[in-house]
């Protein structure tokens, strides 16, 4: 019976996977061209860090600007903003452990041992002050890092950010419960995918996505499972960083008015809450603008910091 209510459950995700927007299959016109993301892995540095892989880049001198990806990501969510920041900063940006080249040990992947992480791989970098910014759960890792290790922090940047509300599309909710481990390597399969684009097609909607079959990998497959159930359930958002905001520390916060992840309502709560942040809003743009306008994401973030350094009011 246990068997039939998985397979019921895990039937339910495919079935809304294929109809909805989702972190775990980006809509294609967010996707990274093949050439920008076989060029970023030849970049990948690796290190040994409590005896797991880490992999990570690390372009540029100067300050230095923390990139954290979200959950199912990679370094390679960053492939076009790096080159536009490495000229003028000291660009780090990890595959957190159960992501992109770095091990997926069976461990511990909530937001509070991945800030343990980033501290431990700065120490191990020599890096004792950044810039952390954020994309969608990597803005939530970054606000635990801001507040576990603030002596590292001098500021940061929130993408598209998690921990604001309880709100998350409905797919990842879905695929909190028990049965996604048997639909997983199916519904993120190319044809499933295609079926779902078709379909999509047909009913006029404009979005699109890619495969990600990386994900019919049992690895990489439990260890997205196990990041997604540290901060979601099937009523949304389980982890709130809400209590631990840091009302002093400059932050920019950045999101697409189009977010069909993270609704933007979340950003616009985040800015009036933290009294010296600065909030812009992307028109048109879906839950990734570092590969849906990179170029405006890297000005963004080079016009905060430059700010800030000069210890210039941030304007709201």
């Amino acid at each position: 019976m246990n068997a039939i209510k998985s397979l019921l459950v895990g039937a339910a995700a495919c079935a809304a996977f294929a109809a909805a927007p989702a972190v775990v299959s980006l809509p294609g016109r967010d996707a990274q061209p093949a050439a920008v993301i076989s060029a970023a892995d030849e970049r990948l540095k690796t290190m040994t860090l409590h005896g797991d892989r880490l992999a990570y880049r690390d372009e540029g001198t100067g300050d230095v600007l923390l990139l954290v990806h979200g959950m199912g990501g990679s370094s390679n969510t960053w492939s076009a903003v790096i080159p536009l920041l490495a000229g003028k900063y000291r660009v780090i940006a990890p595959d957190l452990l159960g992501h992109g080249s770095s091990d997926k040990p069976r461990g511990d992947y909530s937001v509070g041992a991945f800030a343990v992480l980033l501290r431990d791989f700065l120490d191990a970098l020599g890096v004792s002050r950044v810039t952390v910014v954020g994309h969608s759960l990597g803005g939530g890792i970054a606000m635990q890092f801001a507040h576990q290790h603030g002596e590292y922090c001098d500021r940061m940047v929130l993408i598209s950010s998690g921990g604001f509300g309880d709100d998350v599309g409905r797919v990842l909710r879905l695929l909190s419960l028990p049965g996604a481990e048997l639909v997983l390597p199916v519904v993120a399969s190319r044809a499933a995918v295609f079926a779902g684009n078709a379909v999509r097609a047909l009913t006029g909607s404009s979005d699109r996505f890619t495969a990600r079959p990386s994900l019919s990998d049992r690895d990489h497959r439990q260890a997205f499972l196990r990041t997604l159930r540290s901060v979601v359930d099937f009523r949304g958002q389980a982890v709130s960083a809400l209590n631990k905001l840091c009302d002093t520390m400059p932050a920019l916060i950045i999101s697409g008015d189009d977010d069909r992840v993270i609704p933007v309502e979340h950003a616009r709560a985040a800015h009036r809450l933290l009294p010296n942040s600065r909030l812009h809003i992307m028109p048109g743009v879906h839950h990734h603008p570092p590969t849906e306008r990179p170029e405006t994401v890297a000005g963004l973030i080079d016009e905060f910091v430059a700010a800030a350094a000069a210890d210039m009011p941030v304007a709201a």
